[in-house]
């Protein structure tokens, strides 16, 4: 099997990696990829935009491709599966009218009403009036989300009336723009992901990231700085209870709409004083909770995306996963999330990667005849694993410790009160 996957950051290298440990899978190729893809699989870098359906589906089919995986949303939203679908070739990733469950949260948010989905109650609002009087309706903290993409940045969360209509209004600040304001949730974050082939749904093991980009969860939020699997404090019965509250009424829901969902139903919770709500959908892996679900998963993903894919969901056994832990850490530009600052020297990369049980994943990086170089936001992630999250705690930082990249950013805090067991619910 030869498999395209569209993208360039740290989780579509994770996939890469991945579909690449898999027997099946002959040939991996990544459009456009980045330096680190480029060392397990073919990067193709004139590929064209990757929002682009046509030039997308016809690279797919120009170079033979048994399955396309697309991993960031744009493209989705955009319809790249619609258009690598039309030709006949097997696409794991929704259609652009399924992706809307990212593309717009107010969306996401009638849907969920029609399945019955618990989630926040929330405000869509199109004027600066309408604004004013859900901010005064729902009171601090307040939750402020831009309805359509904005790579992980477009959600402010504060106690700061005027910095919350700030947020507000820029969002409101596109023509016909609408913008999401929510009752604050409380409890700790989860993200899983849910594998779906439109009518069948499997769940992937679960996973917390930390958004904001300084330790004990302060500054701005980001596109995400690290993440960590398992969860030891979450409820034992978490995964069924996202499948049978959440997950599968959300499938069925969109299959009786007539727009099948048909990839990764990313479900963000928040674990409450009054139960599991939804925090988001999203329509495509997470970056960084990939990083470390891959790393703990035994089934060969090549086989688990083909079959979603094809509809054959349902035929494949129960997923098997290590019995390991794995912990990611994000290394940032200076500058990020603001001003990032790009063209910085990596040093230490092969050090990084001789580490036992450490993988280097690549994102915002880019090859030059001097070396690799810092290209973008989030530069890379480090993934250590091992028998305990202290174990691979430890490995992660490890990995960082033989990174040298002026100015860099990174939390010292990934995991650690998961492993101090002191993660409030």
């Amino acid at each position: 099997m030869r498999v395209l996957v569209i993208g360039s950051g740290a989780r579509e290298h994770a996939i890469v990696h991945a579909l690449a440990a898999d027997p099946v899978v002959d040939a991996v190729l990544a459009a456009p990829g980045n330096p680190g893809i480029d060392l397990v699989a073919q990067c193709l870098p004139d590929c064209g935009p990757v929002t682009d359906p046509a030039a997308m589906s016809r690279l797919a089919e120009e170079v033979g491709a048994d399955l396309v995986v697309v991993g960031p949303e744009a493209p989705l939203v955009a319809g790249v599966a619609d258009a690598v679908r039309a030709r006949g070739i097997a696409c794991f990733g929704p259609s652009a009218a399924a992706a809307a469950l990212e593309g717009s949260k107010a969306f996401a948010k009638e849907v969920m009403a029609a399945a019955n989905v618990p989630t926040a109650l929330a405000h869509v609002c199109a004027t600066e009036d309408e604004v004013i009087d859900a901010l005064r309706a729902t009171g601090a903290p307040y939750v402020v989300k831009d309805d359509g993409l904005a790579a992980g940045k477009g959600v402010v969360v504060t106690e700061d009336h005027d910095e919350a209509l700030a947020h507000g209004l820029a969002c409101l600040a596109r023509e016909g723009a609408r913008v999401v304001i929510e009752e604050y949730l409380d409890g700790p974050e989860i993200s899983l992901f849910c594998l779906s082939d439109g009518t069948e749904v499997r769940a992937l093991t679960p996973a917390q990231d930390f958004k904001r980009i300084g330790d004990g969860d302060t500054g701005p939020n980001t596109g995400g700085m690290g993440a960590y699997s398992p969860l030891p404090w979450a409820p034992d019965d978490l995964t069924e209870q996202v499948l049978d509250r959440i997950a599968r009424p959300t499938i069925a829901e969109m299959h009786r709409r007539g727009t099948p969902f048909a990839g990764v139903l990313y479900v963000g919770l928040a674990l409450t004083s009054r139960g599991l709500r939804v925090v988001e959908f999203n329509a495509r892996f997470g970056d960084p909770e990939t990083q470390v679900v891959l790393a703990r998963l035994r089934t060969p993903l090549g086989q688990l995306l083909d079959a979603a894919a094809r509809g054959r969901l349902a035929e494949l056994p129960e997923l098997s996963w290590h019995d390991s832990a794995a912990v990611a850490v994000v290394m940032a530009c200076e500058g990020y999330p603001q001003s990032p600052v790009t063209g910085a020297p990596i040093a230490g990369l092969e050090e990084c990667g001789a580490l036992a049980d450490v993988q280097v994943l690549h994102a915002g990086t880019a090859a030059t005849p001097e070396g690799v170089v810092a290209s973008g936001g989030r530069v890379l992630s480090i993934v250590g694993t091992g028998p305990d999250l202290a174990t691979a705690r430890d490995r992660a930082y490890a990995g960082v410790a033989a990174i040298d990249l002026a100015g860099c950013q990174h939390r010292s805090d990934i995991a650690d009160r998961a492993i101090a067991g002191t993660v409030l619910r």
